[in-house]
């Protein structure tokens, strides 16, 4: 299972290939999933963004029942156009008990590199069963607050790249509350904005800074419009207002039906 969008280049594609194939003999692991994270599957990449690769990889049975477990990360050293690593199987399901939506992200995104047939739709099924709607929304919410400040500090120009960072987060927070039985939103911003029922002003303006970041390089800036600085500020105080009060993660075990 593979697909890999137009604008990618396959020189660099191939890398990331040979480094993933790599991985298994190495750590004696079994990769049934990578993807492309980050804006190329985001939908709004620079010109010269780099490879956000993604995998989910699952160890040997002796090694999750030893005395002294192995890290539950693997990371790949980073170099100016790949940024490859990957979460056990086992740290991945953990997080989306708590809440952490980046897993969710990783399954839903439109890029892949590989995947053991049938492995993405499980553990997306899996998701939407376990997956806390409000605390995903949480989650969401935190984002927006992280990269706020940073964007809107200066009143006439912030970089595109932050933008898009707090207006993402922001989008899936919106798109939750008007999905109100969902817990899994959409990876892509241009899916997120088409089923959140923008104004056409906001759409409008979105459509614009999109278009702008597509020809200026990552750390390019531009002027934040106005409908756009008015809706992440009215989104996150919905956001606070849905998702900001959680109780505690129960102690019990989750029951996963099936």
């Amino acid at each position: 299972m593979r697909y890999l969008s137009p604008d990618m280049d396959l020189a660099v594609v191939a890398r990331i290939d040979e480094r993933l194939a790599l991985i298994g003999p190495q750590e004696a692991v079994h990769v049934p999933l990578a993807i492309e994270s980050g804006s190329r599957a985001w939908g709004f990449p620079s010109p010269d963004s780099d490879y956000d690769c993604r995998f989910v990889y699952v160890r040997r049975k002796r090694d999750y029942l030893a005395l002294y477990p192995k890290r539950d990360v693997i990371e790949l050293p980073m170099t100016s156009e790949l940024d490859i690593n990957g979460w056990d199987l086992a740290k991945a399901l953990r997080l989306v008990l708590k809440g952490n939506a980046v897993i969710i992200e990783w399954l839903t995104s439109p890029i892949t590199y590989l995947e053991t047939a049938g492995f993405r739709a499980d553990m997306l099924a899996l998701c939407h069963q376990v997956a806390d709607r409000k605390r995903i929304g949480s989650h969401y919410l935190h984002l927006a607050y992280s990269m706020r400040d940073r964007v809107f500090q200066n009143s006439e120009s912030a970089p595109l790249k932050k933008a898009f960072y707090v207006l993402r987060p922001i989008m899936a927070m919106r798109w939750l509350r008007l999905h109100q039985t969902a817990s899994v939103a959409p990876m892509s911003f241009l899916t997120l904005c088409a089923q959140s029922e923008l104004a056409g002003e906001e759409q409008a303006r979105i459509n614009d800074l999109i278009a702008l970041k597509a020809q200026t390089s990552e750390l390019g800036s531009g002027v934040i419009p106005v409908a756009l600085k008015n809706l992440v500020l009215t989104e996150i105080e919905l956001g606070e207002r849905e998702f900001a009060r959680l109780q505690p993660l129960p102690k019990e075990n989750v029951e996963i039906a099936g």
